[in-house]
């Protein structure tokens, strides 16, 4: 709810409370009403000329007469006479909630708020879809870098103008080959993964005595969880795609069983950390 709205709402609350809105121990109603007991109506009478004259009024007219004991009309034009309100209009606390709903949308702070609103979701929409996106970590597979129900920002700028890089956490749709083993069918064919890129195009890749090697020379690995214990290659990473691995290395479906990742396939790259608060940070992800 809008300050705006809030706003509204505590004068609706203010106004129709008289009892607890009050000043100086006068009422709402009261206070309004007050000049209404101290204003005399004007009395008229017929002077023997013909001549109308009004008591406490200093007409100045030929034949008027003033006493000095009558004031002018304190108030002249004041609260005399009444508009003609529409009793049978429903106050907004007597309407049905559709109806004050119609009500609020009718107004011109509903909509500047539906305005607002309108503005403020279409550019999150639109920060989301080209710029950065929330992702959440259900798994294990990239322990010890990210635990089950970390929250991290994908940023997906930066992949359309420079290339894929070793080492570099990035979050993508899984390929052909990744669903035909689990199922097309499945909820995780359709769920984008997370996982690290270990070699890009052109690289020799071997796994081999539990370490990682590309074109020969054995990767420093900091962010594994333990040596790996299986054997992959040697094999060569094609033109246009990756080859990418989980943290957790013997838990995790990924390149070194179902193959190499398209880079197109790439949404984005994950980039930090926010949630929970004791996680936030970018450790282990360059």
């Amino acid at each position: 709810m809008s300050l705006r709205w809030a706003g509204c709402f505590l004068l609706l609350v203010f106004s129709l409370s008289p009892s607890s809105s009050s000043v100086g121990g006068v009422g709402v109603a009261e206070a309004f009403a007050y000049p209404m007991r101290h204003y005399r109506r004007p009395q008229i009478q017929i002077s023997r000329s013909g001549t109308d004259r009004r008591k406490g009024s200093r007409l100045g007219m030929k034949g008027g007469r003033d006493d000095g004991n009558n004031s002018e009309d304190p108030n002249p034009g004041g609260m005399t006479s009444w508009d003609d309100d529409d009793d049978s209009k429903k106050k907004f606390s007597e309407l049905s909630f559709f109806e004050q709903v119609q009500e609020w949308f009718a107004s011109e702070e509903g909509k500047e708020d539906v305005r607002t609103y309108t503005t403020s979701l279409g550019i999150a929409l639109l920060l989301r879809l080209l710029i950065i996106e929330p992702r959440y970590i259900p798994s294990l597979s990239m322990y010890p870098t990210f635990e089950v129900g970390d929250q991290l920002a994908v940023e997906k700028v930066t992949k359309r103008i420079r290339p894929l890089n070793r080492n570099e956490v990035v979050v993508f749709n899984p390929p052909t080959s990744f669903k035909e083993i689990v199922g097309d069918t499945s909820r995780k064919a359709k769920e984008a993964l997370i996982k690290r890129i270990v070699a890009t195009e052109g690289d020799k890749v071997e796994v081999m005595g539990g370490k990682l090697f590309v074109n020969g020379k054995e990767q420093d690995e900091p962010f594994t969880a333990e040596d790996a214990q299986y054997e992959f290659g040697p094999v060569l990473v094609p033109a246009g795609e990756v080859l990418v691995l989980g943290d957790n290395r013997n838990h995790s479906l990924d390149g070194h069983i179902w193959g190499f990742l398209p880079a197109e396939n790439v949404i984005g790259r994950a980039v930090f950390v926010y949630w929970p608060p004791w996680r936030v940070g970018t450790t282990g992800m360059y």
